[in-house]
Parts: structure tokens; C-alpha cells; sequence
């Protein structure tokens, strides 16, 4: 019996499910270990290290003989998988004698998970943000560029927002929040210690995030932070409407722990989304990106893949395997 594999590496690590046609899929596998990147950017050889194992346990849990088929969403495939489309396609049908390998943004695992095989733009939202939509001619991408040159409207922009509103406060500038200023030091400490606390992290834009649920808190009484939330909701809107269809009836859909804000973000952004994009129809998304590396692999093996294929945002290989 054949299965699919399906993975989704990310900034927590990696995570793995078995496909069978006809059954559930198996429960899923995981890794605290992000996959590394260096020069070569995205390390395959870190990937096989994790995946390997993983992959064996979970065919042998489902009774599987052979993987035929195995889609990898990872993030920074757009800009940092060159290695991974050199050597892992090959080390696949080596190792475990697959025939068909879809490497994939993990924007457009999100994608299909959210959406599936149609025309439409999806927000993925958490500690950064990207949107992507598709035709089903090509893909179009907005935004994703870290916290330093965007990320707009994510919750390391609005944590940075709400922190930047505490230090006006202080300051005595105007657009300052002094219950935000309260949150910051609740949370921090001294404010004036936030700049050696913040500065020197690697993980910077989690610490910035880590203070995006404050500003949620606080919007029902506090206009400046409610205020906050909207600008992000507008820069979200921006972004899906950079990549959304312009004809048609496409769906949006909204994906990322970011959107567990709740009414505080999802009432303005869905006025922001029905005044830019009033022909598309906002849905509820319905999977993740494990979900979506799940769909893509299992559209490859029956060979109805609609979706367009495209270097930096779905590579597909298919080899001679074992």
C-alpha cells in the first residue's frame, strides 16, 4: 500500500502526517527543532535529519509499504530554498523511494489549507504576516518581509506599535497611552530598560508579539490601542488586496494565531476587506498549512493538481524513485 507524506517546517519546528486515500490521515509527528539556515540558505541535510525518522515511524504507524508522494511546505522556501530544491527531491527517492516531491512556500501550504484548489487570497497572520492569492494562472505575494522592512499589521508590528505608544507616554509625546505604558512595565519592567532588554534579543520579533495581545486588551477602553488594531487591519487589507483577484468571485480567508484577538481586529478588518475587496467573500479558513501540504500531496498523486506551479512557490519534482 502507497501513502503520501506531508510536511510543514516553520519557525517551532517540523511536523509531519501519512496520507492514505480513503482513511485519516495519521496523527501528526513533530519537532521542537527548527530546520537550520545558513549561506545555503534552507539546510536540506538538517531537514533529512529530522524528516527521515519521523517519516519511517509514521508509514509504519499507517501501514504503509511506500511513500509515493511527499510535499514539504517550509518557511523561507521563496527567498532561501535553492539547496532544498537541489538535493532534497533526489534524497527523497533515495531514501524512502518517492516519486513525486512538491516543495512549497509555506505561504502556500497556508493557502490550501485555508482554501484549496481555488481562486481566492488568504492572510496568514502571527508574529509576521504574508498574504498570497492566486487565479490559478500564477501566484501573487504581499508583504512578508520581516519586522524590520514589514510584516505590517502583525503581531510584531502591533506589539511594536503598543510599546512605541508606552514610550510616548512616557515621554510626554503626543500619541502616547498611559494604560499602555502601565501594560509595558507590568510586563517588562522599567521602561526605560526596555531598549537592553529588546536590542540584543535574536528573537526580537516574538518579544515584540508577546505584547500584541495587551494591546487587544486594552482597545475596548483605550483609543489609542484600538486605534493600533486598526491601522493593522488596514495594512492587512492592503496586502490582501495586493494579491486578491480582481475578477471573479474569489474567497479570503484569514489564517495564524493572530486572529485569536478576537473583535478587537476582526471587526475593523472586516470593514477594511468589504470596502477594498466588496466582490470577494470572506470565509472561514478551513485547515492549516499541515492541512494544505496534505491536500497538495494528495491532489499530486491522483494527478489533479490545478494550482500553478512555480519556482520560489511550488516546485514539483518527480523522479524515478526506488
Amino acid at each position: 500500500m502507497t501513502g503520501v507524506l506531508a510536511v510543514d517546517s516553520g519557525g517551532s519546528g517540523l511536523r509531519a502526517t501519512v496520507g492514505v486515500p480513503g482513511r485519516e490521515p495519521s496523527a501528526p509527528r513533530s519537532s521542537r527543532e527548527p530546520v537550520r539556515t545558513g549561506a545555503r540558505g534552507i539546510d536540506p541535510g538538517h531537514l533529512l535529519e529530522q524528516l527521515l525518522p519521523m517519516a519511517r515511524a509514521l508509514a509504519a504507524e499507517a501501514g504503509v509499504d511506500r511513500l509515493d508522494t511527499v510535499v514539504v511546505g517550509a518557511a523561507g522556501f521563496a527567498t532561501l530554498g535553492d539547496a532544498l530544491r537541489a538535493e532534497l527531491p533526489g534524497a527523497l527517492a533515495r531514501e524512502l523511494g518517492v516519486r513525486t516531491v512538491a516543495l512549497a512556500a509555506d505561504a502556500v501550504t497556508a493557502y490550501v489549507g485555508a482554501l484549496g484548489p481555488r481562486p481566492g487570497a488568504v492572510v496568514a497572520a502571527g508574529t509576521g504576516l504574508i498574504a498570497i492569492g492566486t487565479d490559478l494562472t500564477r501566484w501573487r505575494r504581499a508583504d512578508g518581509w520581516g519586522h524590520l522592512l514589514g510584516d505590517c499589521g502583525s503581531g510584531a508590528w502591533i506589539g511594536r506599535a503598543g510599546l512605541e505608544a508606552a514610550l510616548r507616554a512616557h515621554d510626554g509625546r503626543d500619541g502616547g497611552s498611559v494604560r499602555l505604558l502601565a501594560c509595558a512595565e507590568e510586563q517588562f519592567g522599567p521602561i526605560t530598560g526596555l531598549p537592553g532588554l529588546l536590542y540584543p534579543r535574536s528573537d526580537r520579533p516574538a518579544v515584540l508579539a508577546s505584547f500584541a495581545p495587551r494591546v487587544a486588551a486594552r482597545a475596548a477602553d483605550d483609543p489609542v490601542a484600538a486605534g493600533i488594531l486598526c491601522d493593522a487591519a488596514r495594512h492587512m487589507a492592503e496586502s490582501a488586496a495586493a494579491v486578491c483577484p480582481a475578477a471573479g468571485e474569489p474567497r479570503i480567508a484569514l489564517t495564524g494565531g493572530l486572529f485569536g484577538m478576537g473583535d478587537p481586529l476582526l471587526v475593523p478588518l472586516g470593514e477594511e476587506l468589504a470596502r477594498r475587496l466588496p466582490h470577494a467573500r470572506l470565509v472561514p479558513a478551513e485547515g492549516d498549512p499541515l492541512h494544505g501540504a496534505l491536500r497538495l500531496a494528495t491532489e499530486l498523486a491522483a494527478g489533479r493538481l490545478t494550482l500553478p506551479g512555480e519556482k520560489t512557490m511550488l516546485y514539483v519534482v518527480t523522479t524515478k524513485g526506488d
